[in-house]
């Protein structure tokens, strides 16, 4: 079994995920042609693209560093013990989250729609179980959350005997994916299901009917786990972390090059959704260019981000309630500012800033001190201080410092 510690620059990667989703959803009220819950009375190009850009790595990172996550999890678990953990982690701040938290986002999207009454009179409609938009019950941006539970769940089995002494030989056979440019052949399933899927099951969010990203960010997860299942992989991923690099620059520069020109297969091919050879070849740019964005961060960030600051422990336990907040605390500043008369930068950067100020500062007020709100917004218990033993005073009053453990 290799050894459990954890990774200091797995830790600065989730950070800089979830940073990157503040920076991508306090964009969203200034993208066009992409209504939100709260909307500019303009929009800018600027930070469309800046988003799209955003959106081609943020969540595909966030999964692939859960799978990671498990793989830490499930070192120091049994199978039963995994998913009873993931239970309390996952599904308690879930349902606490559709309950509290998100109704405001659609309260305030009501208010823009036409609603005319106060919260207290729109909160009972989300017990309606009506879903989200026809109806007010939705798991909104928490949709990660209930994804991630589902797949934790479902791959319990097979997290438990990777880990174990019978699945050696296969974790052996792991290192053919180490060697050369092999390690790009992992993105291969993926690729393959999207092109194969994405045309007939867009993407809803809502878990039932999202056959094609179900199993797409799926994938994710489970290729974060294989490669920490299998350290070399990373070790691959830091040596071509310049390739990678480079092919997710190519593709998306030949990405935006089809965008920003209104050009399509279409344009040389009409029926090519027809042929599965050339619908593949060209919808699996998208995953191509995600996988090489997630590879080329983790391989840098191997290499280079290995540095722990004091606040990294803070961070680390504050950064699961921060994103439950977020897009909550974003979506009510954000309908207060696009009413004034500010410029759109001005704007962003306000929202931006205060949203994480206001998350982080209900975060360090409201939940880290007490029991229960860590609890329903699933972090761990506080450690309790051990004890001092009376012979040990007199040493501990001479070097105060020795006291904090």
């Amino acid at each position: 079994m290799q050894p459990t510690n954890r990774q200091t620059y797995i830790d600065w990667l989730r950070i800089a995920a979830i940073f990157g989703v503040l920076l991508f959803h306090s964009a969203r009220p200034f993208m066009t042609d992409d209504p939100w819950h709260v909307n500019n009375a303009t929009q800018s190009d600027v930070l469309s693209e800046f988003a799209f850009w955003l959106s081609r790595f943020r969540m595909h990172l966030l999964f692939f560093i859960s799978g990671t996550v498990s793989w830490f999890m499930v070192t120091k678990k049994n199978a039963k013990g995994f998913m009873l953990l993931r239970f309390r982690r996952l599904f308690i701040p879930l349902l606490v989250g559709m309950l509290l938290i998100v109704p405001p986002q659609i309260y305030l999207e009501r208010l823009n729609q036409g609603f005319k009454g106060n919260f207290w009179e729109f909160y009972p409609s989300i017990f309606k179980m009506n879903p989200y938009p026809k109806g007010n019950t939705s798991w909104h941006h928490l949709w990660f959350i209930a994804y991630l539970l589902v797949y934790d769940v479902v791959l319990t089995p097979f997290f438990a005997w990777a880990v174990s002494e019978r699945a050696r030989a296969f974790r052996d056979k792991l290192l053919f994916f180490a060697r050369g440019k092999n390690i790009y052949l992992l993105m291969l399933p993926s690729a393959i299901w999207f092109s194969q899927t994405v045309l007939k099951y867009p993407m809803t969010g809502d878990l039932v009917h999202d056959r094609c990203f179900f199993v797409y960010w799926m994938l994710f997860v489970l290729i974060g786990f294989i490669c920490m299942l299998q350290p070399a992989l990373l070790d691959s991923l830091e040596r071509n972390r310049r390739f990678s690099m480079g092919m997710a620059l190519i593709c998306l520069g030949f990405i935006n090059y089809l965008r920003w020109n209104n050009v399509g297969l279409s344009n040389w091919a009409p029926d090519w959704e027809q042929h599965r050879l050339l619908s593949f070849l060209y919808l699996s740019k998208h995953p191509v260019n995600s996988w090489c964005w997630v590879f080329a961060l983790v391989g840098y960030a191997k290499k280079y981000l290995h540095r722990k600051v004091k606040a990294m422990d803070y961070i680390n336990q504050a950064i699961y309630p921060f994103y439950i907040l977020h897009q909550t605390v974003i979506v009510m500043i954000a309908w207060y500012v696009v009413k004034t008369n500010d410029s759109i930068g001005m704007k962003y950067m306000f929202i931006a800033a205060t949203s994480l100020l206001v998350s982080m500062g209900i975060y360090h007020v409201f939940i880290q001190p007490f029991a229960l709100t860590r609890f329903l917004f699933g972090m761990r218990p506080k450690e309790k201080k051990a004890p001092v033993a009376a012979a040990e005073k007199p040493v501990l009053q001479k070097i105060p410092e020795l006291a904090v453990q």
